[in-house]
């Protein structure tokens, strides 16, 4: 099949597009209202998005309550989520009122980050703690603003569970994050194959990894 994407007439029950661009990790976003309310949600358009600085983003449908926490405080923490915590990381996508915390609906624990205010998730073995860059409303092809919210944010601060720390490297295979796929589908990495890059070519294959 193929379909005009912007008038999005697929013809089947679910639009494919999730579906398509999978698997996405999930950036658990913890943040602090003004108040220092504590919020904690997960967001499946997530990623880092340059190494050197390390930066990452996510984008909500929707002026959240953790776009406008991080508009107000400038900090937030990308808390991995993991199979493991899967029960917590989707019940905390409840639509709880502005003010309540994540934290205690789901029984996580918010622990003190070392370099901003926003708390990590105790659980999680691995914590990314950003500062705030800036906020990009989405627009489509004609300039229309959509209700859509990129956030980007630097990492200036890493927490890593020893124990996943295996030959110097981190051991994926027991972090097993999780990923959205479409609809209601889920995956988690509990393998992993290794490839050898080849060497002088150009694009992301050349780069270190």
């Amino acid at each position: 099949m193929n379909y005009d994407a912007i008038k999005n007439e697929h013809g089947l029950r679910h639009d494919p597009f999730k579906a398509i661009v999978a698997p996405r990790p999930i950036g658990w976003i913890s943040s602090l209202d003004a108040q220092g309310n504590a919020n904690l949600a997960p967001y499946s358009f997530f990623n880092a998005v340059s190494d050197n600085p390390h930066i990452v983003m996510f984008s909500s449908a929707g002026w959240k309550d953790s776009v406008a926490n991080i508009e107000t405080t400038g900090e937030f923490v990308c808390n991995l989520a993991t199979f493991a915590l899967r029960e917590q990381m989707n019940q905390s996508s409840a639509p709880y009122a502005s003010g309540v915390s994540e934290f205690g609906e789901t029984g996580l624990t918010a622990v003190a980050s070392s370099a901003v205010k926003v708390p990590r998730v105790g659980e999680v073995p691995v914590a990314l703690e950003c500062r705030h860059l800036q906020t990009l409303q989405l627009r489509d092809l004609e300039g229309t603003p959509a209700d859509r919210w990129m956030v980007l944010g630097q990492v200036v601060s890493i927490y890593i569970d020893d124990a996943v720390i295996r030959d110097g490297v981190i051991d994926v295979t027991e972090l097993r994050p999780l990923a959205r796929l479409g609809y209601h589908d889920y995956s988690v990495v509990d393998h992993v194959f290794q490839m050898t890059r080849p060497r002088g070519g150009g694009g992301e294959a050349s780069g270190a990894a």
